[in-house]
């Protein structure tokens, strides 16, 4: 908490996207606030309308007016890449903590697990998973989630093994301190600033992955808004209507450029030789 304070007050980069990444949220709970259509209420005769002081990103085959769709759409596909961050990040850090810590077989099997899951190529395997359980955002998180953890528990498996040996450890140990103990007061909270700076910096990548799964039609269903899928509904009028593709793309790339570049200056922050 003191190094995102010193960090605040002293990276102007940091200070800046935080910012950003607050607007974006912001924007997306105040959403009723900030349209003025309802993003899945059908209009037949204001179908395909190009950008207009009316219709600021135009509309769709439906009439539904594309700004109100964006802005309900980040609901959704921030919503849906926190919640997903925020399983893999705790289901792969547990995960490797244990596996780590403990040894024996239960690191046998926890890595063992996670090797068979690297072994399938990752798109793949979350677009066959989210098929077997039919499209839905949760489906697709869960999808997400299955495939992404192996990289979290493998990265804190081996944070876990070097720490282990340190002599304040050893102390700990001879100390007579327990496993939870040792695990809560001394392990993780080594370990837990890097995996944190890797899961913020992995945000952008799983929204693409999100949207991607959205779009070939795995995600969020019609009629609720989601910029993946709203890519997928315009891509048939690209000629005719590019707006419906364009804006929920520029929504995407801006939203991934900011993670990715919050997610940077999150680890200068967070490096230790920053004072």
């Amino acid at each position: 908490m003191n190094k995102l304070i010193w960090g605040l007050k002293h990276n102007r980069y940091f200070a800046f996207f935080s910012f950003l990444v607050v607007l974006l949220l912001l924007i997306a709970i105040f959403a009723p606030y900030i349209t003025s259509h309802d993003p899945v209420q059908a209009n037949m005769r204001s179908a395909f309308q190009a950008p207009s002081a009316e219709y600021w990103f135009g509309t769709d085959k439906l009439g539904r007016d594309n700004f109100s769709r964006i802005i309900y759409g980040a609901r959704n596909s921030l919503s849906g890449v926190l919640i997903l961050v925020f399983l893999v990040f705790a289901i792969g850090t547990a995960l490797g903590t244990i596996a780590g810590y403990f040894g024996g077989k239960i690191d046998t099997l926890i890595m063992r697990l996670a090797d068979i899951m690297i072994s399938f190529p990752g798109v793949i395997l979350a677009i066959t998973v989210a098929g077997m359980l039919g499209g839905s955002l949760i489906n697709s998180v869960i999808a997400l989630v299955i495939v992404t953890w192996p990289k979290y528990a493998r990265l804190a498996r081996s944070l876990v093994l070097k720490i282990r040996e340190k002599d304040f450890v050893a102390a700990a140990v001879v100390n007579g301190g327990t496993p939870r103990h040792i695990l809560w007061q001394h392990i993780l909270p080594n370990i837990l600033p890097l995996i944190i700076v890797t899961s913020v910096t992995d945000i952008g990548s799983l929204m693409l992955e999100l949207a991607g799964l959205s779009f070939l039609g795995f995600g969020i269903q019609p009629p609720a808004p989601e910029w993946g899928a709203m890519i997928n509904e315009g891509r048939q009028q690209l000629q005719n209507a590019p707006w419906l593709m364009i804006f929920p793309g520029m929504a995407i790339f801006i939203t991934v450029v900011i993670f990715n570049l919050w997610g940077d200056s999150l680890r200068d922050v967070m490096d230790p030789r920053e004072e």
